[in-house]
């Protein structure tokens, strides 16, 4: 469970980094930008959701995740060449739901 908590951490800190970088400072061209955003806040989750004890704590943290995806999406309106966009926040949605529905299937770890 250790990795699990060190891919978390590592996750916390290079997730808003990378969706808070002016556009002119991002890699051209970048791999799709929803399945970015899909993968992301998903493997977020899932470690969070693995990390957690029991039903009600996996809930909090899926929401945790989604909630800090909406703020850092909310964040791109004052960052240079970025914005808000309701899909971004889909496939975050998207990610987080799919993360859940896995560790609804996997045994507690």
């Amino acid at each position: 469970m250790r990795w699990e908590w060190m891919l978390l951490l590592m996750g916390v800190v290079a997730i808003p980094l990378g969706c808070l970088l002016p556009n002119s400072r991002l890699p051209h061209p970048l791999p799709n930008d929803k399945l970015l955003h899909f993968v992301a806040f998903g493997g977020m989750a899932l470690l969070a959701g693995r990390l957690a004890h029991g039903a009600t704590q996996m809930g909090l943290a899926l929401a945790a995740v989604f909630v800090a995806s909406w703020i850092i999406e909310l964040l791109q309106m004052w960052v240079p060449g970025r914005g808000f966009c309701w899909r971004d926040l889909a496939a975050n949605a998207a990610g987080v739901l799919c993360a859940g529905a896995c560790l609804a299937l996997l045994p507690p770890a």
